[in-house]
C-alpha cells in the first residue's frame, strides 16, 4: 500500500492504495467508520491486497487527514472520495463502508448511482429519513459538548469495549482511539461533527437508492445505537440481503474478519 495525498479546500486527505492486482476489473474501497481510521480495515487490506486494486483512506479531519475544517457536509465527502477515484482510474468501485462508512457509500450512491458497482454495508444503517425518529435527529446534532465534557478514560473505554468483542478489535479500536490522547477536543469535534452531518443528510429526504448488488453485514451484538433494528428495517424494505455475525460487535470486520472477507468476496466474484 502506498499513501497518497488529496487536497481540499479544507485540507489533505491521506489514504492508502494498491493498483497492482491480479483480478483489475473491479476495485474495493475500503471507507472506515467515525473516529476510526484505515488502520480498521487491516485484515481486509492484508487479505484482498493484490487479489483486487485496494483503497482506504483517513477520513477528512481523521488521523493523518488533519488539520482540516469543519466546514463540509456528507455529500462533499463523497464528491472528494469520486475525485480521488477518479484521479486513481478506480472506474468500477466496490464501495465497502463500515458505520459512518457505509453513509458515505450511501451519499455516493446517490450522487454517482452509474459508478458505484457493489456495496457493503458492514455495522451501518440506512441514510433515509424514514428510518429514524425525530428525537434521533435532534440528538444527532447535540453530541459534540457529550463527547467534549465525558471523561476521556471512560470515554476510551467505552469506545473500545462498547465496539468490538474480540481482543484484536478491541486493542485496534483502542490503537485508534488514542490518537486523540490528550487533545479530547480533537475528538469531540470530529464525533460532533460527523453527528451532524449524519442528521443533515437524513433531513435532505433523498432516495439514497442502493442500485447495485449489495449485502447488509451487522454483528448480532452489535450495540452501537439502534443498528439492529435499522438493519432489519433495511432489510426489509428494500430485499438487500443481511448476513447477522455470531458473536460480533459494531466492528464486525475486527471481529469476525475471516467472515466478513468471504462476505465480501463472494459479493465481489458475482459482480
Amino acid at each position: 500500500m502506498t499513501e497518497q495525498i488529496y487536497g481540499t479546500q479544507c485540507g489533505d486527505i491521506h489514504y492508502w492504495i494498491n493498483k497492482e492486482a491480479i483480478n483489475p476489473t473491479v476495485q474495493l474501497i475500503f471507507l472506515p467508520g467515525l473516529t476510526a481510521d484505515h488502520r480498521l480495515f487491516e485484515k481486509q487490506i492484508e487479505y484482498f491486497e493484490g487479489k483486487y486494486p485496494v483503497f482506504v483512506w483517513d477520513a477528512p479531519g481523521h488521523a493523518t487527514s488533519w488539520p482540516f475544517r469543519f466546514d463540509f457536509n456528507l455529500m462533499d465527502k463523497a464528491r472528494w472520495l469520486d475525485k480521488i477515484l477518479v484521479k486513481e482510474g478506480f472506474d468500477h468501485p466496490v464501495i465497502i463502508g463500515q458505520s459512518m462508512g457505509g453513509y458515505v457509500g450511501q451519499a455516493y450512491a446517490q450522487l454517482f448511482p452509474e459508478k458505484l458497482k457493489g456495496f457493503v454495508s458492514v455495522d451501518s444503517a440506512p441514510l433515509q429519513r424514514r428510518y429514524v425518529t425525530g428525537l434521533e435527529i435532534w440528538l444527532l446534532k447535540r453530541m459534540e459538548p457529550v463527547y467534549r465534557h465525558y471523561p476521556w478514560k471512560s470515554l476510551l473505554r467505552t469506545g473500545t469495549n462498547g465496539v468490538a468483542t474480540s481482543g484484536y478489535g478491541r486493542k485496534i479500536m483502542h490503537n485508534m482511539m488514542m490518537t486523540y490522547d490528550g487533545n479530547q477536543e480533537r475528538y469531540a469535534k470530529i464525533a460532533g461533527h460527523g453527528f451532524r452531518i449524519l442528521a443533515e443528510a437524513m433531513e435532505e429526504n433523498l432516495p439514497y437508492e442502493i442500485k447495485c448488488p449489495a449485502i447488509l453485514i451487522c454483528g448480532e451484538k452489535d450495540h452501537a445505537g439502534s443498528c439492529i433494528r435499522y438493519n432489519k428495517a433495511w432489510n426489509k424494505n428494500t430485499g438487500i440481503p443481511i448476513e447477522w455475525i455470531k458473536g460480533a460487535g459494531h466492528n464486525s470486520n475486527t471481529d469476525a474478519p475471516e467472515i466478513v472477507n468471504r462476505l465480501i468476496e463472494e459479493l465481489v466474484k458475482k459482480l
